[in-house]
């Protein structure tokens, strides 16, 4: 029997089909499918009832009809049942949940089947994009993480993603900068690590500035011969940019992250006076006040707040420098869409950037992306305000990721004290690093949450080490047989689940396409999350009630299959998330 990778999809489309055979006006109706209580069944089609009320008819009876025409090699493999006025309930028939296992046995089967969601679509991800010359602090890693999440996830349902790390390498902050250099440089402190001797170079400039004149006048100097393109300048700032981002690399790999352009607010300055010159000659920036900037009337919120592109002084600002990124990004990558993950404190600034994108593009006959800015919450200390050190200075993250290790090496170390060290270490950086991405990616990402390092490194729960700890669990399993996990063999003579919790289990299973497509069309992680969650507990339940090393051959099959194919979607759901599986801990 062949199955396809999403069920609700192939459904979706003999709905369709089926209003034309049963003379409906197919092209008004969505059939609407979508997983079902499962005291109902595993799939719901919910579009009858708009659709027949719209049309004064019987929503039952359209129902009715819809089902009749539905192919019968269809119907073999469905369970259907009409609830209520006009709900249509599809349960999978065990043959099909075991055609489904045995078909999707890989990763790569899973990403095949996984492709058609978002096919021939190519999207610029702008995340992360912290400060060159300083630190990242404990703010960042949420961008950072939500950002590679929607990435991993966007690339494994089919679409190609351009990762963008849009720096703040551009500022009146590299005159004093690049004073501190010329003064204060401590070129051992910079070997060590360079961010924190940038951090510390302005910060004894802006002392300088602020008790001498001079000090202040040479700064804004340095500032004008950058700006001008004087060579010793700019090549001073470039090595500021350059060891700025080999240390931010570092951190990147320790979080598995990795970008494909450093496009940062540097690279648009010549590229924003034909964004003026065309904004103005649309007819959409005016001066106001000495400022270039865009109205938008029609907008109850930003009726009298305008959209400044151009500061009185004539410098540019992020409006300018993102609206240029605007064009660049369509223009240069050709995206279809551009998602910008940023804090929700930004959020009116990017609503107002896409209103006047959207006026702009439709002024010059551009072509309009898909845009979407990704909001998250902030990350709250115990007292419930954003989280600190006890000087009240901003964690960095460097500092939060040592600490993780750190905290899992103990608990590691007290559950197996018997092994090596290094692999103690190995074992500890996978489940502390893992544990703080999956905290913050388990949370819907609108809701701020509060950070508790025994909670997120708990074993019980929706958390990192529950999760690592069910896969390794799994291995085990195939361990103790000598068998490897992928070993078709073991599988070879499977039958069709029977007991319920192995119907429970494969259903789980079958549901990963559903699971997908929300978390990417909502670009909302979490929704993968707490389906992980809910599938390691269906196996626990499953491992619990049905003994696996039975000595019926195909029994022993079907509940192999079973922990393999929970063993695969486990380890591929997690390193969407960005998590490193373990095969022991």
């Amino acid at each position: 029997m062949d199955v396809t990778f999403d069920l609700a999809a192939e459904l979706n489309a003999a709905l369709q089909a089926a209003a034309t055979r049963a003379g409906l006006e197919a092209e008004a109706f969505a059939p609407e499918v979508r997983p079902a209580d499962p005291r109902h069944g595993d799939l719901q089609a919910n579009g009858v009832l708009g659709y027949a009320k719209a049309r004064k008819l019987n929503p039952r009876a359209t129902a009715e009809q819809l089902v009749a025409a539905l192919p019968a090699d269809l119907l073999n493999r469905y369970t259907v049942a009409i609830a209520g006025p006009g709900f249509i309930n599809f349960t999978l028939k065990p043959a099909v949940l075991l055609a489904w296992l045995e078909k999707h046995d890989t990763p790569d089967h899973l990403r095949a089947g996984a492709a058609s969601l978002h096919a021939n679509r190519r999207y610029v991800v702008d995340y992360g994009s912290p400060n060159t010359a300083k630190q990242m602090h404990v703010g960042h890693i949420r961008s950072i993480i939500i950002g590679e999440a929607i990435c991993r996830l966007l690339e494994f349902c089919g679409a190609e993603v351009v990762r963008d790390n849009h720096l703040g390498d551009w500022g009146t902050q590299f005159g004093k900068i690049l004073y501190g250099y010329k003064h204060c440089l401590d070129p051992e402190a910079l070997a060590r690590d360079p961010l924190e001797e940038f951090e510390r170079l302005y910060k004894a400039a802006d002392a300088a500035c602020k008790a001498d004149p001079a000090a202040l006048d040479e700064a804004r100097q340095e500032l004008v011969r950058l700006q001008n393109g004087e060579p010793d300048a700019v090549a001073l700032w470039q090595q500021v940019n350059r060891l700025s981002i080999d240390s931010l690399n570092r951190i990147y790999a320790r979080l598995g992250v990795r970008y494909d352009h450093f496009l940062g607010e540097s690279f648009y300055r010549d590229r924003i006076e034909p964004v003026y010159r065309e904004l103005i000659a649309a007819g959409l920036a005016v001066e106001s006040e000495g400022a270039l900037v865009v109205f938008h009337p029609e907008h109850p919120r930003f009726a009298k707040q305008p959209f400044i592109v151009r500061k009185s002084d004539g410098a540019s600002n992020y409006a300018s420098t993102d609206l240029a990124t605007m064009v660049y990004r369509v223009g240069h990558f050709d995206a279809n869409g551009i998602i910008i993950v940023t804090d929700a404190r930004q959020n009116d600034h990017f609503e107002q950037l896409w209103l006047t994108t959207q006026k702009w593009f439709a002024a010059t006959n551009r072509r309009l992306p898909e845009f979407q800015h990704v909001t998250f919450g902030t990350i709250l200390g115990e007292d419930g305000k954003a989280i600190k050190t006890r000087s009240g200075d901003p964690i960095k993250l460097a500092a939060l990721l040592d600490e993780a290790a750190e905290r899992a090496f103990a608990i590691v170390t007290e559950k197996s004290p018997e092994l090596p060290e290094d692999e103690r270490r190995h074992i500890a950086e996978a489940v502390g690093i893992g544990a703080v991405r999956y905290a913050d990616l388990a949370q819907n990402r609108s809701s701020d949450y509060v950070f508790n390092w025994e909670k997120i490194l708990a074993f019980e729960g929706n958390t990192a080490p529950y999760l690592l700890y069910a896969v390794t669990r799994i291995h085990s399993i195939f361990r103790k047989l000598g068998l490897a996990p992928q070993d078709a063999g073991a599988t070879a003579c499977a039958t069709v689940p029977e007991t319920p919790a192995e119907l429970a289990l494969a259903r789980k299973l079958v549901g990963l396409p559903a699971v997908l497509n929300v978390t990417t069309t909502q670009l909302r992680p979490h929704f993968l999350c707490t389906y992980l969650y809910e599938l390691a507990g269906e196996f626990s339940g499953f491992y619990t009630a049905d003994k696996v090393l039975v000595d019926d051959p195909a029994v022993r099959a079907r509940r192999l299959l079973l922990c393999a194919r929970t063993l695969l979607v486990l380890e591929t759901g997690l390193q969407l998330l960005g998590l490193r599986t373990l095969t022991r801990m």
